[in-house]
């Protein structure tokens, strides 16, 4: 159930979603503001070469820099604290407010220049309408991109935990011997690799690598768009667990766990995978998922 106090989903303050909201709301706004201005009687915006046009321009780049400043610091905040809904809500509407201030203080400083004619405007008139302005101009689009990517999010996390029911010829195996299978947003399976063959799941911006073993041995490496948030919780349950921003392990393939002056490490079965890190957000569960996987004798006892 929705709730003002939820925590946000992390598709609307990942570096990439922000990056195409901040895009598309500009393009938005400045498509809005063309199409409004013949319509406007309380807009001083003007196109073409008058000294207005101009207190126009400057509006709009110190609005986008305010809206840019805002994601930045949004961002940045949502990597180490929670942002709930409600707080999400008044992030964004507190830009509305700052941008319908700017709007009115530069109005009045072109009206005092001469350069823009308010007719006697009233102050709170003058804010009223730009806040109407600058809630259309964000809001929209903030709310057309967060559904653009709730649905992408969506699509991949259903095709992310489909991942035991894939029709196959081959007979059916135990738990250690499942197949983890990827899809993409198609609906198109790209990758199915046998759980006991993932050594572990790296993060690259907005996709992913999969690093897994051939029928013959051989280290593979296989990408695809998703977020490693959405892989650490469709796959909970299972021996996958996360062990650093960048980094998925899987548990069974862990040879050993090396206690270092920054803190654990990650040995995996293979001569070719460097050491792996634990930051100390994940510690404590990989810890528990280790020594839950050696007392189930599903590695060896290397410490």
């Amino acid at each position: 159930m929705f709730s003002l106090g939820n925590k946000i989903p992390a598709y609307l303050v990942g570096k990439y979603e922000m990056i195409l909201t901040c895009t598309f709301t500009a393009f938005f706004a400045l498509l809005f503001m063309v199409f409004s201005i013949p319509f406007s009687h309380n807009s001083w915006f003007e196109l073409g070469t008058s000294e207005a046009f101009g207190f126009t321009v400057i509006f709009f780049l110190i609005a986008l820099l305010v809206v840019i400043g805002s994601k930045v610091l949004m961002y940045r905040y949502t990597r180490h604290h929670s942002l709930s809904f409600g707080n999400y809500i008044l992030w964004n509407l507190s830009e509305v407010v700052v941008i319908s201030l700017l709007y009115t203080y530069l109005s009045f400083q072109g009206d005092m220049l001469g350069v823009i004619n308010l007719k006697g405007a009233s102050l709170s008139r003058l804010f009223g309408s730009a806040l109407i302005y600058c809630f259309i101009s964000l809001v929209f689009p903030y709310l057309i991109s967060g559904m653009y990517f709730a649905i992408l999010d969506k699509d991949n996390t259903i095709r992310l935990m489909k991942y035991s029911n894939v029709v196959s010829d081959e007979p059916v195996v135990p738990r250690s011997e499942d197949k983890i299978t990827l899809f993409d947003n198609s609906g198109e399976m790209k990758l199915s690799v046998r759980s006991s063959n993932l050594y572990y799941i790296e993060s690259d911006d907005n996709y992913i690598k999969v690093w897994y073993s051939d029928n013959k041995g051989a280290l593979k490496q296989y990408m695809l768009r998703c977020r490693l948030k959405t892989v650490e919780e469709s796959f909970k349950g299972s021996s996958l667990v996360r062990c650093h921003r960048q980094y998925i392990i899987n548990i069974d393939k862990v040879k050993v766990l090396r206690k270092e002056k920054d803190g654990y490490e990650l040995v995996l079965d293979s001569d070719l995978i460097a050491p792996i890190p634990v930051t100390k957000t994940y510690s404590a569960n990989v810890l528990s998922m280790f020594n839950d996987a050696r007392i189930n004798n599903r590695i060896p006892d290397s410490l």
